[in-house]
């Protein structure tokens, strides 16, 4: 059984043709990859990279603007196996998740963050872009005329208005490895140098023996909820659907909104979401 799932982010979708469509593409480039014999890290990798791509969505080009009207990207990638590599508030590169694979491939470390990990990724000669779209830049302006003064709380009840946030893919391959990558702009009008859940181990991503989780929504509920973590760790007994729908009721009486995607080792999937909307697709094959 070999399969992937993905998501487009989670929130209140403006454009869900462009959703639908982008989700669809990415999926079935992932899964092409796992046909053809591939791991499930390339599937996943793939994927990502097909959203990071199309400014449709919160992540690499087309990315939500911080503040000071920069793009600040997080990603990660985990293996079922253990390995994990993530950036924080990387700036100026096309493929965030690419260098989040790098820094678990190459170095000794978790993540990486700021200007050092865009020193990292020219080590690498990864490609460099400017990810900020007209778009983004008139939505920043929006934000900062509705939310007067700027507060953190004002900007957090607005946030519903403007974007979802995140990409994400997990799969299982032939050899029944699972993998899992995410990767996001982050929130429209953050602080400089705010990281997300995206980079963090066991919040937006997470991949066992059992199963891989990635989480999209308001990080900082996210993280410390640590759902992806305990969402797979459900996994070792429940089907995924089960498993996220039990981490979606607990941030619902939380008042903390995020939508989850998981696969597990027999190549079950599941999704759910507590916000208005959440893009995703998949497929499954024997």
């Amino acid at each position: 059984m070999v399969g992937i799932i993905v998501h487009g982010g989670a929130g209140k979708i403006r454009n869900e043709e462009a959703h639908q469509k982008g989700t669809k593409l990415a999926a079935q480039e992932g899964y092409k990859v796992l046909k053809e014999g591939g791991n499930a890290l390339d599937a996943v990798i793939t994927a990502v990279k097909i959203m990071e791509d199309d400014p449709t969505f919160n992540a690499g080009i087309g990315s939500a603007l911080n503040l000071l009207g920069e793009v600040e990207m997080d990603a990660s990638v985990m293996l079922g196996s253990g390995g994990f590599g993530a950036v924080g508030a990387i700036k100026n590169v096309r493929h965030p998740v690419d260098i989040a694979r790098k820094v678990m491939e190459e170095t000794d470390h978790i993540l990486l963050v700021g200007e050092e990990a865009g020193r990292f990724a020219r080590l690498f000669d990864f490609e460099t872009c400017n990810p900020i779209t007209p778009e983004m830049e008139k939505r920043l302006q929006v934000l900062k005329e509705k939310g007067e003064s700027m507060h953190l709380k004002k900007i957090r009840k607005l946030l519903p208005l403007y974007e979802p946030g995140t990409v994400g893919a997990c799969a299982v391959d032939r050899n029944s490895e699972i993998a899992v990558a995410t990767s996001t702009g982050g929130i429209l009008g953050k602080l400089p140098g705010r990281v997300g859940d995206s980079a963090i181990i066991g919040a937006g991503t997470f991949a066992s023996k059992w199963g891989g989780v990635s989480v999209t929504g308001y990080g900082e509920g996210i993280i410390k909820l640590g759902v992806a973590w305990r969402t797979t760790e459900l996994m070792k007994k429940r089907k995924p659907d089960e498993a996220i729908r039990q981490l979606i009721e607990e941030g619902r009486k939380q008042n903390t909104y995020f939508g989850v995607i998981g696969i597990d080792k027999y190549g079950n999937v599941g999704f759910d979401y507590n916000t208005e909307s959440m893009s995703y697709a998949y497929i499954i094959k024997q």
